[in-house]
């Protein structure tokens, strides 16, 4: 009978090591989950029953790591090797979608909850996994996983693809030994916040598209209309009133007018000049804490800008707690990924005070960065032990509130851009309708003298 060499995680996470005979690697497997260990690596050992070989003189294959027959063995350590050599010479650009992200931590979670060894479950989410970045680190994670390696280490290496937040709740789970449950709470957390963030970027398409479509005719006008009214102006041989005569200025600048480049030019690449600008002050802790603090005090804003933030830090934060991760380890954690310089502020003294034996509830509550039903249902869960469950009741009722705001702010939006756009175009026909005013008005008086 064959002896298989394995390496496992106990009921308390420590590594454990040593050998056990089996009539092939499930059985192996299934004799350590019976010790109350959890397999990471199954080897057959090579031995005396190795050296023995078939009639035909073929000597034995060697079994796969952690592997079952599916589909014939040589084709799968044929394609096992090619798979290798195209690792060595496959390259990507971007980085990992959330979207295929998720998907592969609801697959990866479904496998383990069937009863999949791990490097097993890592190898076929890793070959079903189309080309890209996330196919070249799965493949970087199964060689670090095969040698040995936990899989939250093997994930940590990998910062870009799973971050801080993911790889410290698969270290939860691996040392609970519950991976399956995490990695489903951990799916479905993730779900949550494309959810909402889908919703909002959804929501801003409608107003983005009516500002571009209104840019677009108002410059039409300014450039290839505006001028033709100039010309019969001229013919008119009369001062032209003040709101004609900057419309026409207007006019000349945006279409290049006596100019090296056209004015559409400036204001087509300003937005991006913009964007670019702010991306690099906020690179910077001054940078950050003025556009936070701005974005938290802009009237209609300000409460999205809150909302959001607090449904994300509560989720994250209740996650992490729900999953084992000490409280002070998940306080960070969540100070990291929060995404606003105000609230990573706050977070940080609730660190402080936790670690000074004091509550978590006094500090947020002093921080005045969330309304007090935030902070009264933290100090509930403080005083029952039920944190988890209130940050969770406090993400889902502030997911609520979000979809609350946005539709308020597109409910204010719609209003402001037509009367936006139909006082530019108001603007115009009363400017370009004066000179006629005054041309008529003229001509009645030298008419009546």
């Amino acid at each position: 009978m064959p002896t298989y060499q394995y390496e496992a995680l106990d009921a308390t996470g420590k590594p454990q090591r040593g050998a056990i005979d089996a009539g092939s690697s499930e059985e192996a497997i299934q004799q350590i989950r019976g010790q109350g260990h959890f397999p990471t690596s199954v080897r057959e050992q090579k031995g005396k029953e190795k050296a023995a070989t078939p009639a035909g003189g073929d000597k034995p294959k060697k079994k796969s790591f952690l592997s079952f027959d599916f589909g014939k063995k040589k084709k799968a350590d044929d394609d096992s090797g090619t798979k290798k050599k195209k690792k060595s010479l496959s390259i990507s650009f971007g980085g990992v979608k959330k979207k295929n992200l998720t998907l592969f931590t609801r697959q990866l979670s479904t496998l383990q909850d069937a009863g999949l060894p791990l490097l097993r479950s890592l190898q076929i989410l890793e070959q079903q996994q189309k080309g890209g970045k996330l196919k070249e680190v799965l493949g970087l994670v199964v060689e670090d996983v095969e040698s040995g390696t936990a899989l939250s280490e093997a994930m940590a290496k990998n910062p870009k693809a799973f971050d801080r937040l993911y790889s410290k709740m698969v270290n939860a789970g691996e040392i609970g030994g519950v991976l399956d449950v995490i990695l489903q709470r951990l799916a479905n957390f993730m779900e949550k916040a494309e959810r909402l963030k889908r919703r909002i970027k959804g929501a801003m398409i409608y107003p983005i598209v009516v500002i571009l479509i209104a840019i677009v005719i108002v410059s039409g006008i300014m450039i290839f209309v505006i001028p033709k009214f100039e010309e019969i102006f001229n013919d008119f041989n009369t001062e032209l009133p003040a709101p004609t005569q900057f419309l026409i200025d207007a006019s000349g600048w945006m279409a290049g007018k006596g100019q090296d480049i056209p004015g559409f030019v400036y204001l087509v690449a300003a937005p991006f000049v913009l964007f670019f600008v702010l991306k690099i002050f906020r690179r910077t802790d001054i940078g950050r804490a003025v556009t936070d603090w701005t974005l938290l005090h802009i009237p209609v804003i300000a409460g999205l800008v809150e909302k959001s933030t607090v449904a994300r830090f509560t989720r994250t934060l209740g996650t992490l707690v729900s999953a084992g991760v000490p409280i002070l380890e998940a306080i960070k954690i969540t100070r990291d990924t929060c995404g606003n310089y105000v609230f990573e502020k706050a977070l940080t003294n609730v660190h402080d005070s936790i670690r000074e034996g004091e509550t978590f509830a006094e500090p947020l509550r002093e921080s005045k960065v969330v309304d007090s039903l935030v902070v009264n249902m933290i100090d509930v869960g403080e005083e029952t032990g039920d944190m988890d469950v209130m940050l969770m009741k406090i993400a889902d009722n502030y997911d609520e509130e979000v979809d609350v705001a946005v539709q308020s702010l597109l409910s204010l939006l719609e209003p402001l851009l037509v009367v936006c756009l139909g006082g530019a175009v108001g603007f115009i026909v009363i400017a370009l309708f004066l000179p006629l005013v005054k041309l008529i008005t003229n001509v009645s008086d030298t008419a009546n003298s």
